[in-house]
């Protein structure tokens, strides 16, 4: 059936229970539930057919979260309302509103998406998120809620952004996808399961993945809830390079063929470079909360020490 009293629609959105539009005029719309607010008329009685959204204009791009509303407004402005349990409208509060409220701190954006937090997607090509982390969909390495926008860790050239109830989707320009958070169903699309507080290649067993220029970090991450899949499992990292000699870890130190470069700490990790450009090391455990290898928090991070292009390839046996 047709929505009744709409014209000139641009866009559209879905909540949990509400249905969000955006008009060519950058005017927003909603209806349904509002026990929240989140239809944004300044009240919480819920509506049958579609109301204004109070004192908004100039919107670009309009998306629902479960039970709230995030708009972009053509100035690179982000503005939300409705359910605020987790911070997830970026005002610096956990209170519900019933109009719009502006993120903190946060210009530029270009793109913007909501499932149970929010994410942001700037001009440069950096991702912010704020809201629920309890699985490190925020990307800030940690699985504490954030009231106002964080930088996602180690992210850059990105160019489009997804959000799931409890992770988060990138598209980098140059082609790749990067996720992290909740991967208890796989969707991460990484063939583990658990969940990573900071980014990571979705690849498979194996993947070829592009680096340029060189010298651009590589990030394994090891931290894992229900990460059983990968116990008892080795990883074998190649660098692939017209040039490669050796690598470097984060701290700069070069190593050479049959060398043990690495462990982490209170674990039975060791990481060993079989040759040069290529790493081996088997998992024994999930990592501990604190433990560290070249000084990021359960993260092993590799660097390629070479001029040109590489493209990193991971087996897991």
């Amino acid at each position: 059936m047709q929505v009744g009293g709409l014209s000139g629609v641009a866009a559209i959105a879905a909540g949990g229970r509400h249905t969000v539009v955006l008009k060519n005029d950058g005017t927003v719309w909603a209806w349904g539930n509002n026990s929240d607010g989140q239809l944004g008329d300044g009240t919480a009685i819920n509506r049958k057919t579609p109301v204004q959204v109070s004192g908004l204009g100039g919107v670009t791009t309009a998306a629902a979260g479960s039970s709230y509303t995030v708009v972009l407004k053509n100035d690179g402005t982000v503005w939300a309302w409705g359910y605020n349990n987790s911070g997830q409208l970026g005002d610096g509060t956990t209170t519900n509103r019933k109009t719009p409220v502006q993120a903190s701190g946060l210009g530029g954006v270009t793109a913007i998406a909501a499932g149970g937090h929010t994410v942001a997607l700037k001009n440069d090509g950096t991702v912010w998120a704020w809201g629920y982390n309890n699985s490190g969909q925020l990307g800030d390495g940690t699985t504490t809620n954030r009231k106002t926008p964080v930088q996602v860790g180690g992210l850059s050239g990105i160019a489009a952004i997804a959000s799931g109830n409890e992770h988060t989707v990138a598209l980098k320009n140059d082609g790749t996808v990067w996720t992290w958070g909740d991967n208890y169903d796989g969707q991460l699309g990484n063939g583990g399961a658990g969940y990573y507080a900071l980014p990571k290649w979705s690849f498979g067993t194996p993947a070829d993945t592009p680096l340029d220029p060189a010298g651009k970090e590589f990030h394994l991450v090891l931290k894992a809830q229900n990460f059983t899949s990968l116990i008892g499992r080795t990883f074998t990292v190649r660098y692939v390079s017209g040039d490669i000699a050796n690598i470097t870890d984060l701290c700069a130190m070069t190593y050479r063929k049959e060398t043990t470069i690495g462990v982490v700490q209170g674990t039975g990790i060791t990481i060993t470079q079989v040759s040069p450009g290529t790493i081996k090391f088997t998992v024994d455990r999930v990592i501990e909360s604190g433990r560290t290898w070249s000084g990021v928090l359960n993260i092993i991070t590799f660097i390629p020490a070479v001029s040109g292009p590489v493209t990193f390839t991971v087996a897991v046996e």
